[in-house]
Order: C-alpha cells, then sequence, then structure tokens
C-alpha cells in the first residue's frame, strides 16, 4: 500500500521518522524543527489507518510492507515511535537506514486485552483538547492540536493489531532504542535487547511518548546517533 508521506527541509542527510499508534506524521512537528536545523532532509508518513492514508487489513507485517513501498531506503537516520518501532525494526532489513531509532516501541510480551483496546477506542471518540492536556501535561498546545487532529482520522481497528510476544533478534543495522521512564517495554525486554545487541538509553521524566513530553531529552538521548 502507498502511503501519504510528508517531506521538508532541503539538508544533505535523509532522516525517516514512523509514527506511532492513532497519531500521524504531525506528531513529530517539533523533531522535525530539531533535524532540519542539523541539516536533515525529513520524510514521514502517516501508516495505514491513519492520517491521509488508505484503510486495509492490519497486520504487523502490512505495516512494514508498506513502510518499505513508500519511503526511501538507505536513509541517514530513522526514527520509530511506538508502532512504528515495531514497524521500523521489521523494515530494517529492507529500508536499510545507516542508524535506527525505536523510541518506546511496541515490543509488547502480552497480546492487549479487549477491554484496553475498547477503552482506547472510547478515548480516542470522546477526546477534547481538556482530556489530552489533563492526561499530557507537559506537552505543547501544538502537540495537543496534533494529536486531535491524528484521532480524527484514525480507524480504531487499528488497536487490534499490535502483537504481542514480540521481541526482536539482534539488531540488523545499528539500532537505539530509547526508552521512557515510564516506559511499555518492560525491564526484562529491555535487558534481553542490550544482550542482543541493542543499544538501550532510557530518557527521564517521561512517558510513553518522548518525543512530545520533552524534546530536549529526546535530542539529548540521541547523542551519537543524530
Amino acid at each position: 500500500m502507498r502511503l501519504f508521506t510528508h517531506e521538508r527541509g532541503d539538508g544533505d542527510k535523509l532522516a525517516l521518522l514512523i509514527h506511532g499508534g492513532m497519531s500521524d506524521h504531525r506528531t513529530w512537528h517539533a523533531i522535525e524543527d530539531q533535524l532540519v536545523a542539523r541539516g536533515y532532509r525529513v520524510v514521514s508518513c502517516d501508516l495505514r489507518g491513519h492520517g491521509q492514508s488508505p484503510r486495509g487489513e492490519y497486520r504487523a507485517d502490512l505495516f512494514a510492507d508498506d513502510a518499505v513501498e513508500s519511503l526511501p531506503a538507505g536513509a541517514d537516520l530513522a526514527i520509530g515511535h511506538s508502532l512504528g518501532g515495531l514497524t521500523l525494526q521489521l523494515a530494517a532489513d529492507r529500508l536499510a537506514p545507516k542508524r535506527a531509532v525505536l523510541s518506546d516501541p511496541a515490543f509488547i510480551t502480552d497480546e492487549m486485552p479487549a477491554e484496553i483496546t475498547a477503552m482506547m477506542a472510547t478515548m480516542v471518540a470522546t477526546a477534547t483538547a481538556e482530556s489530552v492536556r489533563q492526561m499530557n501535561p507537559k506537552w505543547s498546545d501544538k502537540d495537543i492540536e496534533c494529536e486531535l487532529a491524528g484521532f480524527a482520522l484514525f480507524d480504531s481497528e487499528v488497536m487490534k493489531s499490535i502483537p504481542g510476544g514480540y521481541v526482536p533478534p539482534a539488531p540488523l543495522v545499528p539500532t537505539l532504542v530509547q526508552l521512557a521512564e515510564t516506559s511499555v517495554v518492560s525491564d526484562a525486554t529491555a535487558a534481553t535487547l542490550t544482550e542482543r545487541g541493542f543499544e538501550v538509553r532510557r530518557v527521564p521524566g517521561t512517558g510513553h511518548c518522548i518525543h512530545r513530553d520533552s524534546v530536549e531529552g529526546f535530542m539529548a538521548s540521541l547523542e551519537g546517533w543524530v
């Protein structure tokens, strides 16, 4: 499936950004600013079922196939958040970036209970600026605006597609796993990733959306990778 893509900047280096579930490419606005200022051309996408991309069947392997079909291979840097981190890992052999960053990736060892997915679907359907701010007090006004815009275009059926029990083998390209202080990745899984050759760094004072809780912390944790 060909995805909607967004491009910004005209630097000599290329960065790919893949958003997490329920969002779209706009979630990266502040990180785009940072990367463009560092001389990158940035290409991001809307995953299937998100933003301006088509709907369809939702499986982890299809998210990865779409990314390969829609994004350029051989980028200097690729960053994926949550579902985007899972997508990037599954596509890494074909996208072949020089460096990959998996930001609090959806490496969840248990299947998500149906009542949790139902609760999340209700949260999306009933969201207001006030409810988003209450849940995410560190976000900027722009982050809240982008979250609501992403919610409005999100197909809640996607939530049923995130696999449980997935922990990747050895990295296919040099890969940093960036974890929130309160992460969806368990300590045991983080230790396994380290043993398998991933570099793991934790960003203090952040929740799952590290790039929106602390732009400064997000970028500081990428020292040596950007």
